[in-house]
């Protein structure tokens, strides 16, 4: 299963971004392999849209789990299409979450912001 978290630094003990479509990179972690890699978020700068295109880009790489701490409605409809699930985040690093994700301690999201449109930045 491959999971995606957006992260504000390289590094799987990087903290939980914020913000989801905004988010300066993305965390993959591969739970059969335990390899983690890091997807530059090119949607971070759009002037709109950035939510979607992130979405999009995490569909690409064939992610099935997206934690994050909140996710907009179009994002949100983006990976529900695509089959993924989005978890709600707890404080801490990338790999706290990892870690509590795969001990079932992760709440299902399911309440999404309308999304933060045309902002351009965080």
């Amino acid at each position: 299963m491959r999971i995606a978290i957006p992260v504000d630094n390289k590094s799987i003990e990087s903290s939980v971004c914020i913000s989801f479509g905004r988010a300066p990179f993305f965390l993959l972690f591969d739970t059969a392999s335990k390899e983690a890699e890091f997807l530059d978020n090119s949607a971070a700068a759009s002037q709109g849209g950035a939510g979607i295109k992130a979405s999009q880009a995490l569909v690409d790489k064939g992610v099935q789990v997206v934690i994050a701490p909140r996710c907009g409605e179009n994002a949100a409809e983006v990976l529900s299409c695509a089959g993924i699930k989005v978890y709600k985040s707890v404080t801490g690093t990338a790999k706290k979450n990892i870690n509590e994700f795969l001990g079932g301690n992760l709440t299902q999201l399911i309440e999404f912001h309308p999304g933060f449109h045309n902002h351009g930045g965080r």
